[in-house]
Order: C-alpha cells, then sequence, then structure tokens
C-alpha cells in the first residue's frame, strides 16, 4: 500500500528521531522550511509534525516551532539516593572541598561541565552594566554616591515586589531586604534564626552554599532524606525535630541543587504547616525559581505562610547578572533582626548595582529575556539528559529536572567521583563532584552535571570522554 507524503515524512522523521540523527532538544526544519525544501503542502507538513507530536517524539512551543523529546527513562534510571543519610547532627567540614574545587572549576581552560554558574552568554549583562554606567554619569557631579542603607534602594524594592506580585506572591515592600546576593541572604537570615551550636535541618544532598552557612556560624547539620521528585521527607523531618533539638529549617523547594525537583504545592504547604506547628523558622532558597521549564512560575513556601515563619532568600545572580551580586531577603516576622544584622555586617549593599537592576527591571524587558533562557535550558537538559544516557555506563541513573542547569548523576557504587574529578581535570573537563552536597561521604559515586553552556564539540567530547572514564572505573564498557 503506497503511502500518503505525511506518512512518508512522518516515517522519514520518525527514524531520524530514534537513530539520534535529531537528539533530543533539537528543533525541527520549520513547517515552511520543510515545505520548501520538500515541496510539500503546508497541509501535508503540518499533519506529519503533529503526527509526531501524538507518537510523543516532538514538542510544540507556541511561536517557537517543534523541538525532539527526550526518550521516557525507564523508572530505574532516576538516581537511587541512599535510603537513610546520617540522622545525627554533625558537624559541617565542606568549605575547603568546595573552595578547592571551585578553584579549579574556574579555569578557562577546562569544559564547564562543573561549573555551578549558568552560562554568562545567556544573560545580558552588558545591557545591565550599560545602565549602570549611565546613572553613574548622571550622578557625577554629585560630591558623593552614599550606598543605600538598608533595607536597599525603595526602586529597586518596589520592582521585586512587583515581580513577586507577577508569579503570584503578593510580598509587601516593606518586608523586603536588600543583600549582596542570595548567599548574604542565607547567612543573614541563619544568623537571625540560631545560634553557634544549634541543629539546622537540611535535605540531602543539598545546596553547598547551605552547608557554607551552616559550617560559618558553628552551627550544626542534621540531614534529611530527600526524594528525587518531591522533595524533603516530611515525616524523617517531623522525626528529627521531635528527637533532637532543631532550630531552623533550610530548604531549596524549587529546582533544588542538585537534584533538580519542584515540590507540589501540596507538599509546600504541608511542610510550611509543620514548621508552624513546632515554630521552627523555615529559610527557603529561591535562587533558581525564575528558572522553570513549565508554562506558570512556581509557588513559593512564603505563599504558605500566615505565621511569619518562611524567610524566603533570592536573588537576580541566576535569572539576570551574577556579576552584580544583588539579592533579598523576605524575612517575615525576622525582619528587624535581618535588617540590623545587615548594617552590623557588611553595612550596605553598592548604590549603583542597585539602581542598575532596578533601571532593567522598569524598561528592558526582564521577562522576555526569561523566556528565551528558559526554552534554552530546557532543550540543553533534554540534549545532556540524552547523551549521558547514550555514553555512559548502560546502569546510569540521572535526575530530571524541572527547571535550573544542573544535573544529578548516579554511576556504580565502585565508582569514586573525587579521583573522577581529578583525572578528568588532567583532561580539562570538571565534574562537581558529590561529596560537596553533604557532610558525610553518601554521595561519593555521584556527580552533578552544568548543561547551560551552549553545546559545542567541545562539551559533547567531553561528555564521552567522562563517560568512557566512568566505565572504566566502573568495570564496565561504555555504549
Amino acid at each position: 500500500m503506497k503511502l500518503k507524503l505525511y506518512e512518508k515524512l512522518f516515517h522519514e522523521l520518525e527514524r531520524a528521531i530514534k537513530d539520534g540523527v535529531l537528539r533530543a532538544g533539537e528543533r525541527l526544519p520549520s513547517i515552511r522550511q520543510t515545505c520548501r525544501t520538500r515541496q510539500l503542502s503546508v497541509t501535508t507538513v503540518t499533519r506529519a509534525y503533529l503526527q509526531l507530536e501524538s507518537q510523543g517524539l516532538v514538542d510544540s512551543r507556541p511561536q517557537s516551532g517543534y523541538f525532539v523529546r527526550a526518550r521516557q527513562a525507564e523508572p530505574a534510571s532516576e538516581p537511587l539516593l541512599p535510603s537513610t543519610p546520617p540522622g545525627t547532627s554533625t558537624d559541617v567540614d565542606v568549605s575547603q572541598l568546595v573552595l578547592s574545587t571551585l578553584k579549579s572549576i574556574r579555569s578557562r581552560r577546562a569544559v564547564p561541565l562543573g561549573s555551578p554558574y549558568p552560562d554568562p552568554s545567556l544573560f545580558p549583562w552588558l545591557r545591565v552594566h550599560q545602565q549602570i554606567g549611565g546613572i553613574a554619569k548622571r550622578l557625577r557631579d554629585e560630591r558623593s554616591v552614599l550606598d543605600d542603607l538598608p533595607p536597599g534602594n525603595p526602586e529597586l524594592i518596589r520592582q521585586i515586589a512587583r515581580r513577586h506580585l507577577e508569579s503570584g506572591l503578593a510580598a509587601d515592600p516593606g518586608e523586603v531586604i536588600v543583600t549582596a546576593g542570595a548567599t548574604e541572604a542565607i547567612n543573614l537570615c541563619l544568623q537571625a534564626v540560631a545560634r553557634p551550636g544549634e541543629i539546622i535541618a537540611v535535605e540531602s544532598p543539598t545546596y553547598y552554599a547551605m552547608l557554607h552557612a551552616i559550617e560559618r556560624m558553628g552551627m550544626r547539620a542534621v540531614e534529611i532524606a530527600t526524594d528525587p521528585h518531591e522533595g524533603i521527607d516530611l515525616g524523617a523531618l517531623a522525626r528529627a525535630i521531635e528527637r533532637q533539638s532543631v532550630a531552623a529549617c533550610m530548604v531549596m523547594p524549587n529546582f533544588q541543587n542538585p537534584l533538580g525537583f519542584m515540590m507540589s504545592d501540596e507538599k509546600k504547604r504541608e511542610l510550611v504547616a509543620l514548621c508552624t506547628r513546632h515554630g521552627l523558622p523555615l529559610i527557603e532558597n529561591g535562587v533558581y525559581n525564575e528558572l522553570y521549564y513549565g508554562e506558570a512560575p512556581p509557588s513559593t513556601l512564603k505563599s504558605f505562610d500566615t505565621q511569619g515563619l518562611v524567610l524566603h532568600c533570592n536573588s537576580f545572580s541566576k535569572s539576570l547578572t551574577a556579576g552584580v551580586r544583588i539579592g533579598w531577603a523576605l524575612p517575615g516576622r525576622y525582619r528587624q533582626e535581618v535588617e540590623r544584622l545587615k548594617f552590623l555586617n557588611t553595612l550596605s549593599t553598592p548604590t549603583l548595582p542597585q539602581l542598575g537592576v532596578a533601571e532593567y527591571l522598569k524598561n528592558d524587558g526582564f521577562e522576555h529575556h526569561l523566556r528565551r533562557v528558559r526554552q534554552t535550558l530546557a532543550q540543553q537538559a533534554d540534549i545532556m539528559r540524552s547523551m549521558v544516557r547514550r555514553f555512559f555506563p548502560e546502569h546510569t541513573r540521572l535526575s530530571r529536572p524541572q527547571g535550573g542547569y544542573v544535573l544529578w548523576v548516579e554511576l556504580a557504587p565502585q565508582v569514586d567521583t573525587m579521583a573522577l574529578y581529578r583525572e578528568a581535570l588532567e583532561r580539562g573537563l570538571t565534574i562537581g563532584p558529590g561529596r560537596m552536597f553533604s557532610t558525610s561521604n553518601a554521595y561519593g559515586h555521584f556527580m552533578r552535571l552544568n548543561f547551560s553552556y551552549a553545546w559545542s564539540p567541545e562539551i559533547e567530547a567531553g561528555v564521552i570522554e567522562l563517560g568512557r572514564m566512568a566505565a572504566a572505573m566502573s568495570g564496565r564498557n561504555a555504549p
């Protein structure tokens, strides 16, 4: 039976996808381009593309076209986290490891798969700095430009509150305190709610900047089991609160680094309710909130808080530019103490960066920029997952990030990712070894990969080489 034209095109594209000619995250030629190159009608091409979409092979994105969908992984492809992290509080001592690792990763000669930072080319840092330069020129005749004392520049605070409102959180401008990035916000909030020697509950694995804050304050951490899909285990957290004198809880509910999950609204509500019952301060790191892949922004823990116990921390470092180090806190009932600590610790945040960011938010299309970044990161997440599945040992397990720009990878238990990190660095490659994300060695065979950088022959070769190295260490052959 002779195939119809649209069926023939469908089967050709289906084969190209299954053979890897068209990879996950890549854009199909536009309907108009395909019509022109194949001498087919718009109806024929559209019908073929719709059939690809109905078969789950591609996704259509408004105003953007059709993109190859990542193949559905087997359930076993998700990382198997240690079932029971250390249940007792421990001293935190990860700063030296993280510092030495980050110094190595910063090398411009190394392929940045281990970088904690997004690709700078994704962001309009030049435009932001132009805004700052223009403001500096307008103010050059003044005898001095005084830094804004806490809480920060009023116009920037207004823009931050407006941004939260557009994302579904009616933030009170009077609660906002501008900080030098999210790291300072986290440190100030932690210092406001706990004292040296006290215990802080954290996710396991958790973002090392949060462990740094605990270490810096001389506090102790208790790691709570965290599901790669749903987030922190509320039952385990409740037991820790009941058995130990937990002073605060610190989590990243949206696109957690390194797991990439987004907690459901129901679980966020339950987490806030649990902490409210115990009068427990809850520090929320929302630095990746703007980098979602879905249609709507994620909710925040702050939006479910009725008692002022949630201290929300955020910044523009991951969504606009890391160069100006502008963050903020919404500290709830602890606002006055956080403002006091900000004044004592760093006095203020420089004026010009605040004014430059505020000007950009007002006039330069922040949402348009973010839509492009989200689309790019979603595509590159699919590409990275596809490449790791293709070139790493077959039993490698991967996270399924719902936002952000990092992938969590579980290798065979016999693979030491610190040894892999050192060997990879000798070959001009970087990774984020799992040891950085815990106070124990529970994640010694895990690693984090950054997929924000534009796919290139160098990055592809780096992923292939890492797969070979992991296979050699595990005693298995790479595909």
